[in-house]
């Protein structure tokens, strides 16, 4: 990408798709184009074709989609797999017809099946079965990996995907009910402190293994990738680090200060029992990530003061 190139980011309020702006913007990209949804339905697909018309992008970072934890994953199932759906293939579709030189497609480590060995190479898709409570989420974010290649493959279109690992960072959703495992604890150890209640509930055994990265290292290794590689397929993008639930829950109670006690609801899933990324083609072309999983936290924690639940 040159510096006067447009450059389309779907999806630029959530927490992916700001971040990538952020760091455009600080590499000196000002030729960045974008809608909010209020502006832009992307499941309407001539819509989608007319912004590509009008606006004729040369480059294209697709981290629009229907994102949530567990709980939301399980329970809006129809939403999760039709709205993600519509909106990958409506931008992949205009961006070919429209010509665009390269894509960057954002999918998920929930992608993987969920037996799947560790650490999770890029060769394990589609091996063995998923895990249930996602799939939804996981085939519409698998079909948006096969469009890609399916359009590399018939048409020459440098369309590819990355797979980013568990993230977090500014503009995250801390909702209890529809957040990720790490914004929610966050919010709930800090409205324990703040209310002083003696007990923290938390859900499932904490045995689960997760690997974490800020945001911020997300937006610099898509751009990396979108600058020099250049191959179908997909791309992990991870930290190469892991910590179980557990361990997590009690580093966010250090960082906020709480000195009360951690309760497990093991009545609530696991879901799958490790998730750890293996990240060596990214590695190998020499990025890594920056920002440690306690600097993170201790950033976004800070962050979080202007949030309306702090």
């Amino acid at each position: 990408m040159n510096i006067q190139d447009k450059i389309y980011v779907a999806g630029h309020t959530g927490m992916v798709g700001s971040a990538l702006v952020r760091h455009l913007q600080k590499m000196g990209f000002e030729n960045i184009v974008y809608r909010t949804s209020r502006e832009l339905d992307l499941r309407d697909q001539s819509a989608v074709d007319a912004l590509f018309s009008t606006e004729k992008p040369e480059y294209v970072f697709l981290a629009a989609g229907k994102v949530g934890g567990v709980h939301a994953n399980n329970t809006y199932r129809a939403e999760f797999i039709y709205d993600n759906i519509m909106m990958e293939a409506n931008i992949i579709h205009a961006a070919h017809q429209h010509k665009v030189k390269k894509l960057l497609f954002f999918g998920s480590s929930c992608i993987y099946p969920k037996m799947a060995p560790q650490p999770l190479k890029e060769e394990y898709l589609l091996s063995s079965p998923l895990e249930p409570t996602n799939e939804p989420y996981s085939i519409a974010k698998i079909t948006g990996i096969k469009l890609c290649e399916a359009h590399w493959s018939q048409y020459g279109d440098h369309f590819f995907s990355v797979m980013p690992t568990n993230l977090y960072g500014p503009n995250d959703n801390y909702d209890l009910q529809n957040s990720h495992v790490l914004p929610a604890l966050l919010r709930k150890f800090h409205e324990a402190k703040r209310d002083r209640q003696p007990t923290v509930t938390m859900w499932g055994s904490g045995s689960p293994m997760r690997e974490f990265m800020h945001v911020d290292d997300l937006a610099d290794a898509s751009i990396f990738l979108m600058q020099r590689y250049d191959k179908p397929g997909f791309v992990n993008i991870g930290s190469g680090q892991e910590v179980s639930i557990k361990a997590l829950a009690e580093l966010i109670g250090d960082i906020v200060g709480y000195q009360g006690e951690i309760i497990h609801d093991t009545t609530k899933p696991d879901g799958t029992p490790r998730k750890l990324l293996d990240s060596s083609i990214l590695h190998d072309m020499g990025w890594y990530p920056k920002v440690s999983l306690r600097e993170g936290i201790e950033q976004v924690y800070e962050e979080c003061r202007d949030l309306e639940w702090y």
